[in-house]
């Protein structure tokens, strides 16, 4: 019994380990899942849209692969198809460069975001062909199908157009030939708006005979009265063939100009096919020489008195006037009164119980007239007048 008490006496005198600290706010437990590690380090990952516009940075790239770093948990890929047809876009990018991509898929069966670059490379494109036209450069199109303008064309991933006329002689005639090959050409009109690409084949192939008709554009004058025949009519205007003079050995020297659909005529023009043919002959106006192309701007309706310019003595307000209706719209109905010269009716002057049709004949009265806007609103001449129509 002695012994066990002097052992428990030894044991109670032991001294006692110096105590832990408590553990400092700066130091956590051994982070367990993702999210803990997350948490500890203070970083966050961005939870991704389809369609959400981003910057990344390019981390890497192969000729059939582009890695961006966009935040999320893994990178992201561009998406194959672009990759197919951006080859000039992607050998100009670095390891680096910041570029703006849209999430197409936020994660796929690898859990990495699918990226495209469209509107980035459309960007990168569009100021190509901004940059080709302003140095006159040529660029190699494909041809993809024929219609009864031309021809339809790829030009680096957007749809572009070769008109009829703007084929050289040698392959006038034979541009079905072009399906799915390779063809040279010079931008001659870009917008990026309405994602309209023009090209001229001839700009390249005739370029001898094109500088040859630079010359002659010293012989025309802004304002000069010209007479020419269309070589072909197009969604935005007539393109218009005009002989300037002959050569030593008699041969005709022809300029060609464009007469844009806002100067066909002072008629509302949606179609110009609608007001002239192929071949047809026209009296144009110079209003524009551009030295740089090669090219004219016309007009056809400059040559004509403009119906606007005493629209208030022809038209005094509250006179009568017979019209033709020319169109409907959900807002009421437009009528003829001149050429280039309509009015509308806002249906709320139409009675229920009034039908009109396209081609009707309608008597009206002018209500009022917006001379700057080119616009007219007018009145139905009614024989027993509605309760509360004036």
């Amino acid at each position: 019994m002695v012994k066990k008490q002097k052992k428990k006496a030894s044991i109670k005198k032991k001294p006692l380990e110096k105590p832990l600290k408590k553990a400092s706010p700066s130091i956590s437990k051994k982070p367990q899942t993702m999210d803990q590690l997350l948490k500890q380090t203070g970083y966050h990952f961005h939870g991704f849209k389809k369609g959400e516009v981003v910057e990344g940075i390019i981390t890497e790239k192969t000729k059939r692969t582009v890695w961006v770093d966009i935040g999320a948990k893994t990178e992201g890929v561009i998406l194959d198809k672009e990759i197919k047809t951006a080859k000039d876009f992607i050998t100009q990018l670095k390891i680096g460069d910041k570029i703006k991509v849209t999430v197409f898929q936020p994660e796929n069966e690898s859990g990495q975001p699918l990226l495209s670059f469209r509107k980035t490379l459309g960007d990168f494109v569009w100021s190509e062909l901004e940059e080709a036209l302003k140095t006159d450069s040529s660029i190699k199109v494909k041809g993809k199908e024929v219609n009864k303008g031309g021809l339809v064309v790829e030009v680096k991933g957007l749809p572009g157009f070769i008109p009829t006329s703007c084929f050289s002689a040698k392959l006038s005639g034979k541009i079905d030939d072009l399906i799915n090959r390779t063809v040279e050409a010079k931008l001659i009109e870009i917008d990026r708006k309405k994602n309209r690409v023009i090209l001229s084949e001839k700009a390249v192939s005739e370029s001898g005979l094109i500088k040859e008709q630079r010359e002659l554009l010293d012989k025309v004058k802004v304002g000069d009265k010209l007479e020419g025949e269309v070589a072909g009519a197009m969604p935005f205007g007539l393109f218009v063939k005009i002989k300037i003079k002959d050569d030593q050995k008699g041969k005709p020297l022809f300029l060609e100009g464009l007469v844009h659909i806002s100067e066909i005529s002072w008629e509302k023009v949606e179609d110009p096919s609608k007001f002239y043919k192929e071949k047809d002959k026209v009296k144009v106006r110079v209003l524009a020489v551009d030295k740089k192309s090669g090219k004219l701007n016309l007009s056809i309706k400059q040559l004509e008195n403009d119906p606007w310019a005493d629209i208030e003595k022809r038209y005094p307000l509250e006179s009568k006037i017979k019209g033709e209706v020319i169109r409907l719209a959900p807002f009421g109905t437009f009528v003829s009164l001149d050429k280039g010269v309509e009015g509308l009716i806002h249906i709320s002057k139409v009675p229920a119980e009034k039908s009109l049709k396209i081609g009707d004949k309608v008597d009206c009265f002018i209500e009022s007239i917006d001379k700057e806007a080119r616009k007219m609103s007018l009145g139905l001449v009614l024989k027993a007048k509605p309760v509360g129509y004036k």
